[in-house]
């Protein structure tokens, strides 16, 4: 696939919330983490939804089923029904469900989600590798898995068995820090097989499917916190993004995005789908957004000026990824980002 490289974020003189008719949302670490609403999360998205923004949450995790994200989301103060969720379970038990005969027996590590999902498509989940199993499915199974489970895997693949995963995200937010994700215990049965998956979750296609699928959007905005899950997706499928800084990404990351990890639009939190976005300038030799001036030395990545720490921050990003074309920005940042306090 061929696309412009994105030099710098994008400015919005509409809401974002007008300006897209579906909000393709993550849940782990923008709207909640650690099973905790993220601040502003809940009356930002009441808004948005007030203002007629589909809201639609598109997950990575296959451990819980639609019913019960839903029902938590509902908890929260975000009223959600189940088919406003979209999982990486659902999308993997479709792509297994299109090389399968129907009816065949899947064997699954994880959790209900995986099960629920394979249900709806016709497909019978299993617990071992001797129950006659057809295919070995992979999913979060949450931090109690056991570890005989990657043991019941391997033996299933050792056989020649197809290997599915729901995605490969080394770690996911907790309440507690960042925790290892499904992706840390793929990692596990591939040393164990030496076999690769399929893989159906974010930033891969057959999850960008699904949602579509699901959801009809016509004008989607992917809003996510990573950028090798989140925004890498919206790169494949061709959609625009936003990246909000509460969960995995920080600064220092977003700067040194290649193309595809560069997003549409960077805010701090979900109150971003309220606004419109600032225009980043080209001015002199830099880049200029809000009060802030940002500029590519010849080592390090150099800003003036003051104001909003977000439009310093967007400033910087026009200077690293027009410094760095189609590759990574490698200029010292830390001095920039001190003084935005990020």
């Amino acid at each position: 696939m061929s696309q412009v490289v994105r030099t710098r974020p994008e400015g919005s003189g509409q809401a974002l919330s007008e300006a897209y008719d579906t909000a393709l949302l993550d849940l782990d670490g923008v709207v909640y983490a650690g099973g905790n609403a993220i601040a502003h999360a809940v009356e930002s998205l009441a808004t948005a939804r007030d203002g007629g923004l589909h809201l639609a949450y598109v997950t990575n995790n296959a451990l819980r089923t639609p019913d019960t994200v839903a029902g938590h989301l509902t908890e929260l103060g975000i009223p959600t029904e189940a088919d406003d969720v979209i999982t990486s379970a659902q999308a993997v038990a479709r792509l297994i469900s299109e090389q399968v005969p129907a009816g065949s027996r899947v064997l699954v590590i994880g959790g209900e989600g995986l099960r629920v999902a394979l249900r709806e498509r016709g497909l019978e989940p299993v617990e071992s590798a001797e129950d006659d199993p057809v295919a070995v499915v992979q999913g979060y199974g949450g931090p109690d898995l056991p570890w005989g489970r990657f043991a019941e895997a391997s033996y299933a693949i050792a056989r020649g068995l197809p290997w599915y995963a729901s995605n490969t995200d080394l770690t996911i937010p907790s309440a507690r820090g960042i925790a290892p994700g499904n992706g840390a215990a793929v990692e596990v049965v591939r040393i164990a097989t030496g076999a690769e998956p399929q893989v159906a979750g974010k930033p891969l296609p057959p999850m960008h499917r699904e949602t579509i699928l699901r959801t009809g959007a016509e004008r989607p905005l992917v809003v996510g916190d990573r950028l090798d899950t989140d925004i890498e997706g919206a790169f494949n499928g061709e959609v625009d993004s936003l990246l909000v800084l509460t969960g995995v990404t920080d600064g220092a990351q977003l700067l040194a995005a290649p193309p595809h990890h560069r997003p549409t639009y960077v805010d701090a939190d979900l109150r971003g789908l309220l606004t419109g976005q600032p225009e980043v300038v080209e001015e002199g030799d830099g880049f200029r957004c809000g009060g802030w001036t940002a500029t590519a030395g010849p080592e390090r990545l150099e800003l003036d000026g003051d104001g909003e720490e977000l439009d310093g921050l967007r400033a910087l990003c026009a200077a690293a990824w027009t410094a760095a074309g189609d590759g990574t920005c490698a200029l010292e940042a830390g001095k920039a980002l001190d003084r935005l306090g990020l």
